[in-house]
């Protein structure tokens, strides 16, 4: 499946690796279709929703807010910071064992123990 924006196929990136989408993520993708003007909304609602009919949502548990609370400690602690939204899908990523297959590897990278998978775009 290619991205809208991007251009990259998630699976090349992934291979045979168990996928999924955290529901922060979802909740950014649909942000995204209802700020879309007009003309541009019909063709992203229909890619968002072909994602989200790709891949199970997984939700924030326990589980993943005790590993956010200790990934967002530690940054902190180092004097770094990364995009509350990042840090919550890093820590569900790390909590079930993902990586993250992203454009954004600035925010990401930063996550200790994360594996992040970026696209060769060049």
């Amino acid at each position: 499946m290619e991205y809208e924006r991007s251009g990259f196929e998630v699976e090349a990136l992934a291979g045979a690796e168990e996928r999924a989408i955290s529901v922060v993520t979802v909740s950014e993708l649909l942000q995204g279709v209802h700020r879309a003007r007009a003309r541009r909304q019909t063709r992203r609602r229909a890619a968002v929703e072909q994602i989200l009919a790709t891949f199970d949502a997984v939700p924030i548990t326990e589980a993943v807010a005790r590993i956010h609370g200790d990934i967002w400690a530690r940054l902190i602690a180092r004097g770094e910071s990364v995009a509350a939204h990042d840090l919550w899908i890093g820590a569900t990523a790390l909590a079930h064992g993902f990586g993250i297959v992203t454009l954004d590897t600035r925010h990401f990278a930063r996550i200790p123990g994360l594996r992040v998978v970026a696209p060769n775009l060049s």
